[in-house]
């Protein structure tokens, strides 16, 4: 489902942002000054993994600052697209279709940093699955090296059926775009596990026709406490999470 959800995605996910490109610049800087407090004496430019780099959004912004990334995702499409736009901005990126699970085993260690941003890993079901990729991006690290997850705060969340979440309209290429979703959480609303419909209403301004697709996904409203909790168990020392550096709580931890 993720796969088919991403794939679906990727020529659409800039329209999720206001302003795709200045989102880019912003959270580049937002993650690189972050970096730079949290894990200081280790030079300017990082060697960083992003484990779900979807099509580029944190990546790009990392690579245009001077770090060396390297970026996997799970979804195939998602991948062609963020190499197309490392082209296009002459950003020299590795790129690779990879499940997070098994980041070690396909990328090897030896990271300053590795990343997993914008509510990637609440796509893992369970707790075993979230600790499995938790172990692998701490294999990727070199000793004191430092993880970075940004996630949704599920404890501010509402819980039930039919939540409706506004990303409001788009104007692109002579049409016009506009974004929501809408969660059904399990066991009549209560559950831990919500499914998500992303849908994009598209109006051609010339012809006023209107179109429209949905994307399907499930997501683990995990609490940051119980993230925490498995960083520690991963082999992450100092875990911690931190506020207003980010538009999503961060969680931090460091390589014993």
């Amino acid at each position: 489902m993720t796969n088919d959800f991403y794939d679906e995605l990727a020529p659409l996910y800039h329209l999720i942002y206001p302003d795709w490109n200045e989102s880019i610049r912003v959270q580049g800087d937002r993650l690189s000054q972050l970096i730079a407090s949290e894990w200081p004496g280790a030079g300017a430019h990082r060697k960083v993994l992003d484990v779900s780099c979807g099509i580029g959004t944190q990546t790009l912004g990392l690579a245009a600052l001077g770090h060396a990334v390297t970026a996997s995702d799970l979804s195939p499409e998602e991948i062609e697209r963020a190499k197309r736009e490392a082209g296009q901005r002459g950003l020299d990126i590795a790129f690779s279709v990879c499940d997070m699970r098994e980041a070690h085993t396909h990328h090897g260690g030896g990271f300053d940093i590795v990343i997993s941003c914008d509510n990637s890993m609440p796509h893992l079901q369970t707790d075993a699955d979230l600790l499995t990729a938790l172990r692998q991006m701490t294999a990727c690290l070199r000793p004191g090296g430092g993880c970075v997850v940004s996630v949704r705060d599920y404890a501010k969340e509402e819980r039930g059926s039919n939540l409706v979440k506004h990303y409001g309209a788009r104007v692109e290429d002579g049409k016009r775009h506009v974004l929501f979703q809408v969660w059904d959480f399990d066991n009549g609303g209560t559950g831990d596990h919500y499914d998500l419909g992303f849908f994009f209403v598209t109006e051609d301004l010339a012809t006023g026709a209107v179109s429209t697709r949905v994307m399907r996904s499930r997501y683990y409203a995990v609490p940051t406490t119980r993230l925490c909790e498995l960083m520690q168990e991963a082999g992450l020392q100092d875990v911690r999470r931190i506020d207003g550096t980010f538009f999503q709580p961060v969680l931090v931890g460091t390589r014993r």
